[in-house]
């Protein structure tokens, strides 16, 4: 059935529809694409194109500028492409297109492949959405080598994410996790959603920007699945295997993943100490260092629907992890004069391990109002972790003979923790143009760990300082509220949150607190509340420019403000400092974006104002300090890092990124990012203040050969994406260039294509490392180090499936009831 209503607007259009497979079970993360053909005086007419997704129910809403003609074209993974014309007369704004079927191609499930591709990213002015499945290059591989293909994002060589050289907060399905990157498989990964200036409905604390991971979830009907298995170098192995079944108001889906990588990586140092600015004596170090890495993780859940308004859904995860660190350093000692004094030998080998669980129940209630929902969800982290370390330090004179005793140092670490996340949602459609929106949410965090450190020399144990029993309570209740609506081509959007936070930490056998209460005891008030507002303005057919501003917070984490030592380099050890306070940011976005038949292009220009900015500060042991540390086979002339409140930084930049087609076969996507930034610090009257321009690129190209003809050469697919990152400054120095690149190639094959061989290479040229200048009036080092070394990957995958079998029937010899998938 199909439906309009009449509207005073007659700009614009908003047709909407339901996408359904032949069973009549709705299908999610479908692709709807808008194309419609614009009159022009003089010219022959332009096509605006306009791209949408459905959500969970299969429902979408795609907004098109009123023009010639309309073409709707569906695809989804596993379907063929669907067209419907588009009809409106003159007095209407609003077109309902009903219920949509899908039909899978070649009358079975196995046609996984699309035959329109998927576009690698859907690109608005608020937001990114990455498709998972077309960066082949981080196939086998998990969501640090996914994220490095994603435009506007940065990994540094700990596989940290910065975007726009700050750091966002890190979602999975909406909800915080307690994994990091590297535990997360990419092919478990559907889509990143990449949010550059959240509004008051996400958290406060998103000062860099939100990446909300979603992972696969599987809607089409009967059971289906996906078995990989690959293996590479160096010590690469990986495996999975998902299954989904769907009939009727019951999807149930279940993952398993292994993951193993290993390597050696190398770092260098190169350091002048000076006293009074007179170079004192000189020092290199090398670090070779062996790791090994291994995840296996299980996930699992159902989705039930009671009627056509109210659905449950139910997921538990399970990962486990394993770390092997076997680390040499040769260190060489020089006076003044370049003259070798002695030479050090630092082996150190650790062993880590954890588990992690994770328990999510939503509730979703929709209404006959379309986009009228009302959501309950509970989020449950918990996890175990435990582990062990040796170091041993030797240092010769420069006949080779060893000075002194060797020294030992011994460390054992064991740890628990847990998150709890409650949050609800609510949208009410006013009218055609103005919704409310408002929800709640209460986070949870709770850690306890304990590190004991023992000295080991001339057979004698002793307890150093060093050692950790701390504990910490993190709490963050909220509110918001957003109102938008529409005065002609103008659409905006006023929102505000209300947030409460608390940090509470313990150093147990001291008896030290340490954090923070915001705002404390109702001073501060202010501080408590973070308004947003988003206006957008439609300039012409296709397209927009929109300005929006947020006020945010980032609260110190656990590590940035805990005093314990990290000594695992001898020569760079880290402290947090429990005097740190929160910094607050102001960021403001101006966005142009144009949607054309062809592609994408979004302009963004950029200024944040970050006061009480939290940034590294770095500086020499002194004596106290040093002495402090007891027999830690620590340098006396190590460099402490740590972190101070800098009085504000202040970030402005231009961003583009264009996603082009060219014909049928290829497309490129580049992306170019510009920044100034301006520093001003000071410590102890050291003035800190600094400023510099930086910029990075990054392009991504895919190629795919299309010639049923030639059944070798047909459905073979080249990937190629690089990145190149310029200097940036710091307080006290700068980073050094970043640059890599990454080649894979794809090959669809066996019956219906239900098979795919990809080989990547990661890394092409070994380059991509991690390097830093540091200058001030005590030292001066240039070092790098490495986390990654270049990978050669093959994965093979197979997709196979019956849309007709039914588990909860009791099986009988007919077995003519389903269509084979996969089968040859």
């Amino acid at each position: 059935m199909t439906g309009a209503s009449q509207s005073p607007d007659g700009d614009r259009i908003k047709i909407s529809g339901i996408i359904k497979d032949a069973k009549g079970s709705p299908v999610s993360a479908a692709s709807v694409t808008a194309l419609t053909a614009i009159r022009k005086e003089g010219a022959a007419p332009d096509t605006i194109s306009n791209i949408s997704m459905t959500d969970q129910d299969g429902r979408f809403v795609i907004t098109v500028p009123r023009g010639i003609r309309t073409i709707v074209q569906i695809s989804a993974v596993g379907f063929g492409i669907e067209e419907r014309p588009v009809n409106i007369l003159n007095n209407l704004n609003e077109y309902a297109l009903g219920d949509i079927s899908l039909s899978t191609e070649a009358s079975n499930l196995a046609t996984v492949v699309v035959t329109a591709r998927k576009p690698l990213m859907t690109m608005g002015v608020d937001r990114r959405i990455f498709n998972a499945d077309a960066a082949i290059t981080s196939k086998g591989g998990n969501a640090v080598d996914l994220m490095r293909q994603i435009p506007s994002l940065s990994v540094d060589v700990n596989g940290s994410i910065s975007l726009r050289n700050s750091s966002p907060q890190i979602f999975v399905n909406g909800r915080p996790t307690i994994l990091t990157l590297e535990q997360i498989p990419s092919d478990d990964i559907d889509r990143v959603e990449v949010i550059t200036n959240p509004s008051a409905k996400y958290d406060a604390g998103s000062t860099g920007g939100i990446i909300n991971i979603i992972l696969k979830k599987n809607r089409k009907g009967g059971l289906n699945g996906v078995a990989t298995i690959g293996a590479g170098t160096p010590e690469l192995l990986n495996g999975g295997l998902s299954l989904n079944y769907r009939k009727n108001k019951v999807n149930l889906f279940a993952s398993g993943n292994y993951n193993q990588s290993g390597g050696v990586a190398e770092g260098e140092a190169y350091r002048e100490n000076k006293s009074q600015g007179i170079i004192t004596d000189y020092f290199n170090q090398r670090t070779d260092r062996d790791r090994k890495r291994r995840f296996s993780s299980v996930r699992f859940g159902m989705d039930y629907d009671w009627n056509d308004f109210n659905s449950i859904s139910f997921s538990q995860g399970f990962v486990k992890g394993e770390f092997d660190n076997d680390e040499i350093q040769k260190q060489r000692y020089f006076n003044a004069s370049g003259q070798p004094t002695q030479t050090g030998d630092r082996f150190s080998t650790d062993n880590f391990g954890f588990n992690r669980a994770n328990t999510q129940l939503n509730y979703r209630r929709t209404y006959a109002k379309p986009e009228k929902e009302w959501t309950a969800d509970i989020t449950f982290n918990t996890g175990t972790n435990s582990g062990n370390g040796t170091i041993e330090n030797y240092f010769y004179n420069t006949n080779g003979q060893l000075i002194g005793t060797p020294n030992t140092v011994l460390n054992t670490s064991s740890g628990n923790g847990t998150q709890l996340t409650i949050q609800t949602d609510y949208v009410n459609p006013l009218s055609e143009n103005s919704k409310l929106e408002f929800g709640a949410r209460s986070y949870h965090n709770y850690s306890k760990d304990k590190l004991d450190v023992f000295s080991l020399q001339n057979g004698t144990t002793s307890k150093l300082p060093l050692s950790n029993n701390y504990s910490f309570q993190e709490m963050v209740n909220a509110v918001y509220g957003n109102y938008s609506n529409k005065i002609g081509k103008l659409l905006y959007q006023a929102g505000l949150r209300v947030e409460q936070s608390s940090f509470k930490g313990e150093l147990i056998d001291s008896a030290r607190k340490f954090g923070y209460d915001y705002p404390s005891k109702g001073a501060d008030l202010m501080n408590a509340f973070f308004p947003s507002l988003y206006l957008t303005y439609s300039v012409k057919d296709g397209s927009d420019i929109q300005l929006n501003f947020s006020r945010r917070i980032r609260r110190p984490n656990f590590w940035q403000i805990n005093p314990y030592v990290d000594i695992t380099d001898p020569l760079n050890i880290r402290k947090g400092n429990p005097e740190l306070r929160p910094e607050f940011t102001n960021s403001f976005e101006l966005n142009f974006n144009r949607t054309y038949s062809s592609g994408n292009v979004l302009v963004s220009s950029y200024f944040r104002n970050n006061t009480e900015d939290i940034t590294m500060y770095s500086d020499t042991l002194t004596t106290a300090e040093y002495q402090a540390l007891g027999n830690a086979a620590i340098d006396p002339n190590a460099i402490l890092n740590t972190f101070i409140n800098a009085d504000r930084t202040n970030r402005m930049g231009l961003e583009v990124t264009w996603q082009q087609r060219v014909g049928k076969n290829f497309d490129f996507t580049p992306n170019f990012n510009a920044q100034y930034r301006d520093v001003k610090a000071a410590v102890n009257g050291l003035n800190l203040n600094n400023t510099g321009f930086n910029w990075s690129s990054k392009l991504m190209m895919n190629y795919k050969i299309i010639n049923p003809d030639k059944k070798f050469l047909n459905n073979f697919s080249f990937q190629l994406s690089g990145e190149y990152e310029s200097p940036r400054v710091m307080p006290q120095g700068k980073t050094n260039e970043q640059y890599y690149m990454d080649f894979a190639i794809r090959k669809d094959f066996l019956k219906n294509n239900a098979g795919t061989l990809t080989f990547n290479v990661n890394d092409v040229f070994n380059s991509r490392r991690f390097g830093s200048i540091t200058d001030t009036e005590n030292f001066y080092q240039d070092s790098y180090r490495r986390w990654n070394v270049r990978t050669l990957r093959l994965t093979f995958s197979y997709r196979f499936g019956r849309t007709e079998l039914d588990l909860f029937k009791r099986k009988s010899g007919d077995r003519s009831g389903g269509n084979e998938v996969g089968e040859g």
